[in-house]
C-alpha cells in the first residue's frame, strides 16, 4: 500500500528515501542508491527518473568548498545584504529581482516582508569585487533606498538539504480530526 502527500503529485516513502539520499551525494550510481534502498537497480532508476521528470528534483551540482576555493582564489566576502526599495510597486520589485539574479556574485536572492524588500547572498573575491558589485546592482539606476550589509566572519553551518519528513508523519498531520 502506497503513501502519498496528496494525489496530484505522489511521492512515497520510498521516494523521500530516494531524495534523501541524492541530497547527501547526488553522485552516487545508480546501483550504489540501489544498494542503498534495497531496490532493483531498474526499478532505482525508473523512480529517479519519474523524480526527475516531475520536477521534484531542481538539479544537481558539485557543492564548492568555500574555504579552499577562497584560499586558493583570493581572500573571500561573502555579504549578507539587506536591501529596501524606494518605489514598492510589484514591477519595481520585479526590475530589481531580475538585475540580482542576473548578478553572478549574488548567490541568493530572497523577496522578503516585514523589513527589507530584499534579502541577498553575495559571495565576492574580495572587497573591492564587492564594491563593484553593490556599484552594478545597488547604485545604478536600481530604485534603492536602503542597504544594510553584514559581512561573515565564519559560516558555522551550511547546508543544502531540505529536511524530509516520513511520508506516515505527513498523513496523520494532514488525516482530517
Amino acid at each position: 500500500m502506497k503513501n502519498y502527500i496528496n494525489t496530484q503529485h505522489p511521492l512515497d516513502q520510498m521516494d523521500l528515501k530516494i531524495l534523501q539520499y541524492l541530497q547527501q551525494d547526488a553522485s552516487l550510481s545508480n546501483l550504489a542508491l540501489a544498494a542503498k534502498l534495497a531496490l532493483s537497480p531498474p526499478t532505482c532508476l525508473r523512480r529517479v527518473k519519474r523524480l526527475n521528470d516531475g520536477g521534484w528534483i531542481a538539479k544537481q551540482v558539485a557543492v564548492l568548498d568555500l574555504d579552499r576555493v577562497g584560499a586558493s582564489l583570493g581572500h573571500g566576502v561573502c555579504a549578507i545584504v539587506e536591501v529596501t526599495l524606494d518605489a514598492q510597486g510589484a514591477e519595481h520589485a520585479d526590475a530589481f529581482e531580475a538585475k540580482a539574479v542576473a548578478e553572478d556574485a549574488v548567490q541568493q536572492c530572497w523577496r522578503v516582508s516585514s523589513g527589507p524588500d530584499f534579502v541577498l547572498i553575495v559571495q565576492a573575491l574580495s572587497m573591492p569585487g564587492y564594491l563593484d558589485v553593490t556599484r552594478r546592482l545597488l547604485t545604478q539606476d536600481a530604485n534603492v533606498r536602503n542597504v544594510k550589509a553584514f559581512f561573515s566572519l565564519k559560516r558555522a553551518k551550511f547546508s543544502t538539504e531540505l529536511p524530509l519528513p516520513r511520508v506516515e508523519d505527513l498523513a496523520q498531520r494532514l488525516a482530517p480530526s
